[in-house]
């Protein structure tokens, strides 16, 4: 009869093949490890992912290109033309109010756009300590910004405070585009102080000098006051037909 009972496997009689097959299987399973299939297929994934994140923005990225870019636009380029007028001295506040509320009375918004005091910076010294001060550039005048037509200079005329128009013969005379920008001149954004130094020259009063800026660059005037201390000149300066004084820093102006 035969044994019927299992015989166990005979071990293997070649070395060198036990040896290979052992080698074998334990370099894959250092060099892998045992989920290597799993961190392969994250490895890809993540690799897709990182591929395609190259066309993907942000909100704020969004946002910054569909923003549009801003630009200021001169004054000058407004529509409608800027003339100037005469007013009294020292109510120029009081004549713009006195027209803007006739402009709105007699539905003049379209004809008479823009009325404007023109301020400049200047620095000032109080109690010993310097400070900046807003002041007309010009006082006794308004810059009206207005479509050129007899209705509208009719209504600035007789508006209570105006003296009349500064151009020739009294008629109203546009101004150009260096004028406009000169006093109507927005200043940049954070702006910083020049650093005032006593200049080496001393001016003397009835002398000639040219201004070398601010609104009035390149103007000619007669120095009509000094004032060394803060180092500022008073310069009667003929604007528009009519002898204005303006103050000015030592800075500012020169020699002729």
């Amino acid at each position: 009869m035969s044994d019927l009972t299992d015989t166990p496997a005979e071990p293997e009689t070649d070395p060198m093949a036990t040896a290979r097959r052992l080698l074998s299987s334990q370099t894959a399973t250092t060099l892998m490890g045992p989920g290597a299939e799993t961190a392969e297929a994250t490895d890809t994934a993540g690799a897709a992912d990182e591929a395609g994140a190259v066309d993907v923005l942000t909100e704020d990225e969004l946002l910054a290109v569909d923003e549009p870019e801003t630009k200021r636009v001169s004054p000058y380029d407004r529509p409608g033309r800027w003339f100037v007028v005469h007013t009294q001295s020292g109510y120029e506040k009081k004549v713009k109010q006195n027209l803007e509320a006739r402009i709105g009375t007699f539905d003049m918004e379209d004809r008479i756009l823009e009325v404007a005091i023109p301020m400049e910076d200047v620095i000032e010294f109080k109690g010993g300590r310097k400070v900046v001060a807003k002041k007309k550039v010009f006082p006794g005048y308004l810059l009206i910004r207005c479509r050129p037509s007899d209705e509208a200079h009719h209504m600035i005329r007789s508006t209570p405070g105006v003296t009349g128009y500064a151009g020739p013969g009294g008629k109203p005379s546009p101004l150009r585009r260096r004028e406009v920008e000169a006093f109507l001149a927005e200043p940049d954004d954070g702006p910083e102080m020049p650093r005032r130094t006593k200049p080496s020259m001393i001016f003397e009063i009835d002398e000639g000098v040219r201004i070398k800026e601010g609104p009035f660059s390149d103007f000619q005037g007669q120095v009509i006051e000094i004032n060394e201390e803060q180092l500022k000149v008073k310069v009667l300066v003929n604007i528009f037909g009519r002898e204005t004084p303006v103050e000015l820093d030592f800075v500012q102006v020169a020699k002729i």
